[in-house]
């Protein structure tokens, strides 16, 4: 009975691991191709528990039977297994049940195993930074924190980043703000989103906001080295200030966003944002929030971040900042 298993189990285990990548330099890795994210590509090769890491523009030669999740630069979703061609490595063949197309190699900007787990379609990150000094007792503490999930088509997203600050002498400051949102893709690159952002700051004596938006938007640059996207819609603002008064406003806005995210500049990622929010029900008032991240990989997927967030209000309330914004420095990991 045993010898039957073995004789069962172990052709299932080469043919699970039967996808071959071919380098640029001649290099051959034989493994289980896992994703293509950013331009980066996950191998795990059969003699290592390691996933290797691959410059999706120094593959040569590709060739799975695995199904995948692709999309190309276009915003084409197709589900197939894919190879490069004996006679062209420039030029990719996907095959799926109903059809067999074929288009360059450079066309593909995301890759992902339909079998994977739950896990393998998580992307999360972690960084922290501390500062202290005995002069006036100062201590601050800084976390920034992502969670993400991709699906068939369609993907969620999730943040939170606090700093606090405390020094004798003078109150508190704090800052946090987080947001949980979804999208889903549709067809030429389009693609509709729901998020929550909220904040709360001393600076703008904002106890809390909550802006729930509405949008759509396209890729206007959808390529193994970078997102560029706009997109365009509604909020609904929701605002609670620790001020004498407990001042609380409520107001309709426009959004207008941009969004940046360039990821093959060696070991150097950018990712920069701006989303203007004209209001609709509150005359001559706008809030515009920036965001810009630099986020350098080390080894062993740990990172060193620099991130800058501004948040602007045409209209605070009274004694209150027009501006806030914070430069925070992070060491991290990410899954």
């Amino acid at each position: 009975m045993a010898l039957c298993l073995l004789h069962i189990l172990i052709p299932l285990k080469i043919q699970a691991q039967q996808d071959t990548l071919i380098l640029k330099n001649q290099d051959r890795i034989i493994g289980q191709v896992k994703s293509m994210i950013n331009g980066v590509l996950t191998i795990e090769p059969d003699y290592s528990d390691q996933d290797f890491k691959v410059t999706w523009l120094d593959v040569l030669s590709l060739r799975s039977s695995q199904l995948y999740l692709i999309t190309t630069r276009t915003g084409n979703r197709i589900n197939g297994s894919l190879r490069t061609r004996d006679t062209d490595s420039a030029t990719v063949t996907i095959k799926n049940l109903s059809e067999e197309m074929t288009l360059p190699f450079k066309e593909i900007v995301f890759l992902k195993a339909i079998e994977d787990s739950f896990i393998s379609r998580l992307d999360a990150s972690l960084s922290i930074g501390f500062n202290f000094t005995k002069s006036n007792n100062l201590k601050q503490l800084t976390m920034r924190s992502i969670v993400s999930y991709t699906g068939k088509n369609w993907s969620m997203n999730s943040s939170f980043n606090t700093i606090s600050s405390q020094q004798d002498g003078i109150s508190n400051t704090r800052r946090t703000d987080a947001n949980i949102g979804a999208s889903y893709l549709l067809k030429d690159d389009w693609y509709i989103s729901v998020n929550a952002d909220f904040l709360s700051n001393t600076e703008q004596q904002l106890d809390l906001r909550v802006a729930t938006r509405a949008v759509a938007g396209s890729y206007l640059i959808h390529s193994n080295r970078i997102y560029f996207l706009w997109a365009s819609g509604l909020a609904w603002n929701n605002e609670r200030f620790d001020d004498d008064l407990d001042t609380k406003r409520n107001s309709l806005e426009g959004v207008l966003g941009l969004q940046l995210d360039a990821f093959d500049i060696g070991d150097l990622n950018i990712f920069t944002s701006l989303f203007a929010y004209p209001s609709i029900t509150q005359s001559d008032r706008l809030r515009y929030d920036f965001k810009i991240d630099l986020k350098y990989d080390l080894p062993l997927d740990f990172f060193i971040k620099i991130g800058y967030t501004q948040n602007f209000d045409s209209q605070p309330i009274a004694d209150a900042s027009k501006n806030d914004y914070v430069l925070q420095t992070t060491f991290g990991w990410e899954l």
